[in-house]
């Protein structure tokens, strides 16, 4: 007589809860190391350490996964330029949340760079992912708006975003007292 499979389990095998989250994760670190391009469910899985069979279960396709890994991405970005502007108590401590966010938080990394522009270059494209690059921005000004009116914080959005990857890119180091005078001369009180 056939036995029912045991609890946890689906068909006789164990439930790995945390697969899923794994194949977002090694999405990403493909994203970082091919590219868009040279992503594909064989690439990811065996960076995931899964099955082949997990991508479609999981996932409805590969614009599924990665739209995912990029909403994933986007979110821990976002936190970390909320909670860095939160931090923020003043004017004065705002502009060097600012200036922190640009010299130490965008593109922190060299794979935070990839990704971004990864995002960026399939956001031109396609306009489901220029709504999470729209939501992205959002999120950000809407931290900055904490501090700054909201046509402020769209400048301070652009200049966050401009310079870093200016400062990613260009092959000349740039003094990093620069990026301070530039968020002085944005936030500054106008003459009228």
């Amino acid at each position: 007589m056939p036995t029912e499979p045991a609890a946890g389990t689906r068909r006789g095998r164990q439930n790995d809860p945390e697969r899923r989250d794994r194949i977002i994760d090694a999405c990403l670190d493909v994203l970082a190391e091919a590219g868009v391009a040279g992503a594909s469910h064989r690439r990811i899985a065996e960076a995931a350490g899964v099955p082949l069979g997990s991508m479609t279960y999981y996932f409805s396709g590969i614009d599924e996964l990665l739209h995912e890994a990029f909403t994933r991405f986007g979110t821990t970005v976002s936190e970390r330029f909320e909670k860095r502007m939160a931090a923020a108590s003043d004017l004065e401590s705002a502009r060097a949340a600012v200036v922190a966010i640009i010299l130490e938080d965008v593109f922190g990394s060299p794979r935070e760079l990839v990704l971004s522009h990864e995002l960026y270059t399939l956001a031109a494209r396609e306009p489901s992912y220029r709504a999470l690059t729209t939501a992205w921005m959002r999120r950000s000004r809407d931290a900055l708006e904490r501090h700054f009116d909201p046509e402020t914080a769209r400048m301070l959005d652009a200049l966050i975003e401009g310079v870093s990857i200016h400062r990613a890119l260009d092959t000349e180091r740039r003094d990093p007292a620069e990026v301070a005078l530039a968020v002085d001369r944005i936030t500054a009180t106008p003459v009228r």
